[in-house]
């Protein structure tokens, strides 16, 4: 790293930070105005809450019927690994630097200002327009129970929760995030102890069926072709499902500017990651498999569009699994708890939304007007424009929800890739810098393992999916321009974004030994120094949110 700390050019304000828990009060300088207000537990459950959605209960359904158990579960596990090259790479940037707007802020700064502006913009887009997408899969959750339920009614009540938690401090979206992430995984136990339990002879038919599934119809299914291309068609529809299911890394890093302990708790956050891969991911296609056949008339004849039901619980591969043991009531339960966990999703991609869109008005990305912050350090008019996506979701008042929400989960999806991509370039741009500047990685607060192998193999296999996605449409009868664009949309607009910045401000990637590996280094040295010695786990922080932790003889005096 540079001997010297480099001038920066900074917009401070001295906060005030309140630490509830644990009765820590600090100030400091900030470089940008937002507040750190979230705690260890709120941070541990954001991660969480940002990982599972409704992929993990209903259109994992899509993965199971296209290839089968084996395939579903050969898929997971794949992309799980995938996705933690990913997370080792961004775990080791935003533990040394957590700023806000993380690798969309470090992308410029690492590698090329108009890497940064088309990452960011990349990612507003992505969470923007994954707003409406969760409050039309709402509409379609709440179509379980009734069909009259008035959709924008539902729809306009989502905006305005949705401001309404996020336009006052963010202590108060940690704390919503917090008990909606504890329902998902309430519903997590749920569906996995309702496979155990029953696999083993636990229901109504005390039929004790195992892994009955797996030998017929069997592992591995046929999709769109036969034979062995009609099988390895079905995993890569597994491995699609797989890539649209499993996230997790760059919403631990995009709360790191409003960490109260950035670095020791987006540490355990990222560490912790590959843990929830393991177990809610991959142990979540194994239920699935075990569940139910990938040929279950109901499930066959909802995602093919014969039956009603798609992107509702009825489509859970876990709701048809207890309709056909006969058992009651755990639907109910389970759709219930499916609709806390939606709109978590949707409250997490407004945060994320409006904090994109400042990080991008503070690098000069986007008009500056965007920079100003409320008092409790909030980007109101940045919330403001992430707002107006929500405001997409009234097109299902007169459209098919099932059709929209279709078209915007594969526009999305691309997105999603295109930023884990994102994430690896940085990476190594940022490796390389350090190696240029004579820095040990080794002396970091997060070391990341089997570097640079796991960013570049990161890389090939994220550029291989985002490629590959729509491959469907370029076979033989399958062309259709629309259904080409809403898999490419983001892919034709990256490139767009990128050497359309560069062009107009002329920047220039950024050469390793020029690097600013400084940047607001100091500044959190700063912050953080008062808790070198304070005790900020998670297990110390829980007790005392619960008025249960005793207070030490140090503490008293």
């Amino acid at each position: 790293m540079a001997s010297e700390v480099k001038k920066q050019t900074v917009t401070t304000v001295t906060t005030e930070v309140h630490d509830v828990d644990l009765g820590v009060v600090e100030y400091v300088d900030q470089p940008d105005q937002l507040h750190r207000l979230l705690g260890n537990r709120q941070i541990q459950l954001i991660a969480i809450g940002g990982s599972i959605g409704t992929a993990l209960f209903v259109t994992i359904g899509n993965g199971l019927y296209k290839g089968g158990p084996g395939s579903l579960l050969l898929a997971y596990i794949i992309y799980a690994c995938m996705m933690g090259l990913v997370n080792n790479c961004m775990a080791e940037m935003a533990v040394l630097m957590p700023v806000s707007g993380s690798f969309v802020r470090m992308a410029g700064r690492w590698v090329d200002e108009a890497f940064g502006f088309f990452a960011g913009w990349n990612f507003f887009l992505y969470e923007a327009i994954l707003i409406p997408f969760e409050i039309s899969a709402l509409n379609l959750v709440l179509s379980f129970w009734r069909d009259d339920i008035p959709v924008a009614a539902v729809c306009a009540a989502c905006v305005v929760l949705y401001a309404a938690i996020n336009i006052f401090a963010v202590k108060f979206y940690g704390e919503a995030e917090f008990w909606l992430a504890n329902g998902k995984i309430v519903l997590v136990l749920i569906v996995f102890l309702f496979t155990f339990i029953t696999m083993v002879g636990g229901n109504p038919s005390h039929d004790a069926y195992g892994f009955r599934y797996w030998n017929k119809p069997g592992a591995f299914a046929e999709y769109i072709t036969t034979g062995s291309t009609g099988r390895f068609e079905g995993f890569l529809g597994s491995l699609w499902s797989a890539c649209f299911t499993i996230c997790g890394p760059e919403y631990v890093a995009m709360v790191a500017g409003e960490a109260q302990h950035p670095r020791k708790y987006l540490k355990t956050a990222f560490k912790t990651m590959y843990l929830r891969f393991a177990i809610f991911f991959i142990g979540g296609a194994l239920c699935v498999g075990i569940v139910i056949p990938y040929n279950d008339p109901t499930l066959s004849a909802i995602l093919s569009g014969d039956s009603r039901g798609a992107g509702t619980a009825a489509a859970s591969p876990y709701v048809i699994a207890m309709k056909n043991l006969g058992v009651s009531v755990l639907p109910s339960i389970t759709n219930a708890l499916l609709v806390t966990s939606i709109f978590s999703a949707g409250n997490a991609y407004t945060y994320c939304g409006s904090r994109t869109l400042y990080s991008l008005a503070l690098q000069g990305h986007a008009p500056k007007f965007l920079r100003k912050c409320t008092k409790s350090g909030v980007p109101i008019y940045c919330l403001g424009v992430t707002m107006l996506f929500s405001l997409l979701s009234f097109l299902t008042v007169s459209s098919n929800s099932g059709q929209v929400i279709t078209w915007l989960t594969d526009l999305v999806t691309a997105a999603q890739i295109i930023d884990y991509i994102v994430i690896c370039v940085t990476y190594l741009r940022f490796y390389y810098a350090c190696r240029a500047q004579g820095v040990d990685r080794k002396s970091l607060p997060y070391y990341g393992w089997a570097q640079p192998y796991c960013g570049y193999v990161g890389l090939i296999w994220m550029v291989f999916i985002v490629c590959t996605y729509g491959y469907t449409t370029f076979l033989p009868g399958k062309w259709n321009i629309g259904t080409f664009f809403t898999y490419y949309t983001m892919v034709l607009l990256a490139p767009i974004l990128y050497f359309g910045w560069k062009l107009l401000k002329k920047t220039k990637v950024i050469r390793p030994g020029e690097v600013d590996l400084v940047w607001d280094r100091p500044i959190i040295d700063a912050y953080e120094a008062p808790f070198i010695d304070k005790n900020t786990s998670l297990w110390a922080e829980i007790p005392a949110f619960f008025h249960l932790r005793r207070e030490s003889a140090s503490e008293s005096e």
